[in-house]
């Protein structure tokens, strides 16, 4: 394949006019897109990829797919040791089971059409005016900018808040069963953490949950900061493979080495680097 292909070719520009931001229909997507964020969160785009370009990153990550890295464990919403003074039942301290790999960026062949699709600018452009800002950066980690996840019979991903404003996923292929991505819009604020409304979803009683099956070739934008999120457990022998593509609105950020050692099992630094947790 080459290496500088136009990867506006592998977005269904009729549905979704990304290189013309400016036309009207341009700006009505990116408006469509602002709407849905600030209801609930997220913004879902299905048929995202052409046809022949999903097939191809499909392929493509399959291929790569048996160099992920595992990690696996138990961790509270939060992602991170609750203190001693919580009670055992509060959210804070609540444990719960994850098993989850990944294929580092570094991993990813420069000729993949997914690589390509993310560091071109065109999609960063995009995304930028649906999240309103000026510019985005690309995630300076050289091992989490672009990962494909990796989850096989029993994993699972456990309910969670992420630690950064927004994720950008591509799903490629389901599970034979289970693998849905599920969320509790907005159920936390930065005023209030809302306990109770988080104890709820824990719990399985709460009517705020919204369930996304998994359906190839979408494209999630989501804000998981103040949202509680989780995949269901995988059930098949077919693995369950989602590309997550990192921006960042300042540049040189990276993760932690802790999180890289955690992660993909070794670490990685760029040259110029701003740790984040």
């Amino acid at each position: 394949m080459a290496l500088h292909e136009d990867p506006a070719r592998f977005v269904d520009l009729a549905r979704y006019p990304v290189i013309e931001l400016d036309s009207p229909a341009g700006r009505a997507l990116v408006a469509k897109c602002r709407a849905q964020l600030a209801d609930d969160g997220a913004c879902e785009l299905p048929g995202f990829l052409r046809r022949d370009a999903l097939a191809r990153m499909q392929r493509e990550a399959g291929e790569i797919a048996p160099r992920a890295h595992y990690q696996r464990g138990a961790a509270t919403p939060y992602l991170e040791l609750p203190a001693e003074h919580w009670p055992a039942d509060h959210p804070r301290k609540r444990w719960n089971p994850f098993r989850v790999g990944a294929v580092a960026y570094d991993l990813i062949p420069r000729e993949h059409a997914l690589r390509q699709l993310y560091e071109w600018d065109g999609l960063t452009r995009f995304l930028a005016a649906c999240l309103g800002e000026a510019r985005l950066h690309f995630y300076a980690d050289p091992l989490g900018a672009l990962n494909v996840a990796v989850m096989g019979d029993g994993d699972e991903l456990e309910w969670h808040f992420d630690q950064t404003d927004f994720v950008v996923s591509l799903a490629l292929v389901p599970a034979e069963e289970g693998g849905d991505f599920l969320y509790a819009p907005r159920v936390r604020n930065d005023a209030d953490e809302c306990y109770g409304d988080v104890g709820a979803v824990l719990d399985g009683a709460s009517q705020r949950v919204r369930r996304v099956p998994m359906e190839p070739g979408t494209l999630l934008l989501f804000q998981g900061r103040h949202s509680l999120h989780c995949v269901s457990k995988i059930r098949g022998a077919r693995d369950r493979l989602v590309a997550l593509l990192s921006y960042d609105r300042k540049p040189g950020t990276c993760a932690s080495p802790l999180l890289q050692q955690g992660r993909y099992g070794r670490v990685v630094r760029p040259e110029n680097e701003r740790t984040t947790p």
